[in-house]
């Protein structure tokens, strides 16, 4: 088994989907086929279990799919080493971003870091919370912007601390909030607790919606127009021209939101790691 077969039993974990996978990997679904028995008759046991849902690792499988994660680990922090011994900030790195972070922040900050260091790798993903954390946990990103507050025994930097709000138009200042619609969105599942909460100790509900969507960005924009309100943190309120009220729980305490970088312990010795976080918590 090569460095190409641990890499397609990889992205088959990630995306549990063969016609996915092939999709990633820039391979047809037939010559994926092939390569997956392949690897299955030199190990002389099945790795997968196929069905109309996707694919399923079997226990063997798992054995595999987790040697190919540390070969491929233990191979980059190797190139890695190498490209330090040149001097020279370069090598590569996984970071993920929280998708409301990323929407506000990730261009500048990806951009002003690969102005400095060029020769650096970047893989970028960006997800919910709640998904950066897994991938943290497996140690299938080497760092992540986070957040919300999750329990992590790595490095840990708080880089933000913001208000949540209620938001409307103010076309619709002089209404009643159970009078017309709120506006939902797909955010991580602490966030999500979170604003049931607060709508719950304030006699609302999130069921007077029959507007949700899937970023906070159209979230924002609906408000604007007039079409709702919404519950939003304050790094989506920028450029927003209308009627905000901050947050508070029943019992007095602000409804705010924190971001923190979560970085693996052995990552935060490279240098073109290092450099980044420097560079965040500096706020570039």
């Amino acid at each position: 088994m090569n460095e190409k077969d641990c890499m397609i039993l990889i992205t088959l974990g990630k995306t549990q989907n063969i016609t996915h996978a092939a999709d990633r990997l820039f391979m047809t679904q037939s010559a994926l086929s092939k390569r997956l028995k392949l690897i299955e008759q030199e190990f002389g046991t099945p790795l997968l279990i196929r069905s109309h849902q996707g694919v399923v690792f079997t226990p063997a499988g798992e054995k595999v799919l987790a040697y190919c994660i540390t070969m491929t680990h233990e191979r980059q922090k190797v190139a890695q080493e190498l490209d330090m011994i040149e001097g020279e900030i370069c090598g590569t790195f996984h970071a993920g971003y929280s998708i409301s972070y990323g929407t506000y922040r990730l261009a500048q900050q990806i951009s002003a870091y690969h102005k400095a260091y060029p020769k650096v790798n970047l893989q970028i993903v960006s997800d919910q919370s709640s998904q950066l954390y897994q991938q943290m946990l497996a140690g299938s990103l080497d760092l992540a912007i986070i957040r919300g507050e999750y329990p992590w025994n790595g490095i840990r930097y708080q880089i933000a601390e913001e208000n949540v709000y209620l938001v409307y138009s103010k076309e619709n200042q002089e209404k009643d909030l159970s009078d017309y619609m709120y506006i939902n969105r797909k955010t991580d599942p602490l966030l999500t607790s979170q604003m049931l909460q607060w709508l719950g100790e304030s006699s609302l509900t999130a069921h007077s919606s029959n507007i949700s969507v899937d970023n906070i960005t159209t979230c924002q924009e609906l408000v604007q127009a007039g079409t709702g309100w919404a519950i939003l943190p304050e790094i989506a309120l920028e450029d927003f021209d209308g009627v905000k009220v901050q947050l508070y729980f029943k019992d007095g305490s602000p409804f705010i939101r924190r971001t923190y970088i979560f970085c693996q312990e052995g990552s935060a010795k490279l240098p073109q790691i290092d450099y980044f976080i420097r560079m965040i918590r500096n706020g570039i």
